[in-house]
């Protein structure tokens, strides 16, 4: 991870979660970070708790936002785009409305208006990272929509790939995770996820820093673009 030493790394929607992994990971590797989210308290705790890191409030629609950030920071190596930035309904196909289902695709537009305010300002040997998800590939029932938006933002990353080189853009694809998404089902979180992993080929979900790991190789590897990393225990397969 010598690579990241003295880096300026931001990290969207990096206060909690997968996003926050990532940022302690690269903060730890000897990058200089900035992580930003829309939720203010998220922003507080993880201030209080990582004085390493540079925190602000920022939501991935607020394009005048992202360019001052990104002017702050002034040369850029390395873009994490961790943000949801949407509302996902989980319902079967036909049982969502028109504006529910859309209303997932604010992910993908909000990646859009990173790279649009963030590539300017990469290095030349730069890279983005976006977060798309098992659900791409493989989607169950009630996940049309989440499934859409990740085979969206994983044709961003090939497209962009071939567009911005030699600026690096690559996608981590998460399978279930235990993140603070799951906070919802409060004293039934842990007994749902261990159900949730038996299911799986390593008999458990999966962490945070698990996903990190593999969003700082794709920082640091050099000859990787395009590409998709799968972070799912292999869901995939099973």
């Amino acid at each position: 991870m010598a690579q990241l030493a003295n880096k300026n790394v931001i990290v969207i929607g990096g206060t909690s979660g997968i996003g926050l992994a990532a940022a302690q990971q690269a903060q730890a590797a000897g990058a200089q970070v900035f992580a930003v989210s829309r939720t203010a308290e998220k922003v507080t705790a993880a201030r209080e708790n990582n004085p390493g890191i540079t925190f602000d409030t920022l939501d991935t629609h607020d394009v005048d936002g992202l360019q001052a950030l990104f002017q702050r920071v002034g040369k850029v190596d390395h873009i994490i785009a961790a943000a949801t930035g949407s509302t996902r309904t989980l319902k079967p196909f036909m049982e969502q409305t028109e504006d529910q289902f859309m209303a997932a695709f604010n992910k993908f537009w909000g990646y859009c208006r990173v790279a649009r305010q963030g590539v300017p300002n990469l290095t030349k040997n730069g890279s983005i990272t976006l977060i798309s998800g098992v659900p791409a590939r493989k989607c169950g029932p009630g996940m049309a929509a989440v499934s859409c938006v990740g085979s969206a933002v994983e044709g961003l990353v090939r497209a962009l790939a071939a567009e911005l080189a030699p600026i690096r853009v690559n996608a981590v694809a998460p399978g279930i995770i235990d993140t603070a998404m799951f906070d919802r089902f409060g004293e039934n979180k842990t007994a749902m996820l261990d159900n949730m992993g038996k299911n799986i080929p390593l008999g458990r979900v999966g962490r945070a820093d698990e996903v990190a790991s593999a969003i700082l190789l794709t920082l640091t590897n050099d000859y990787m673009t395009g590409t998709t990393l799968d972070v799912d225990g292999g869901q995939l397969v099973s």
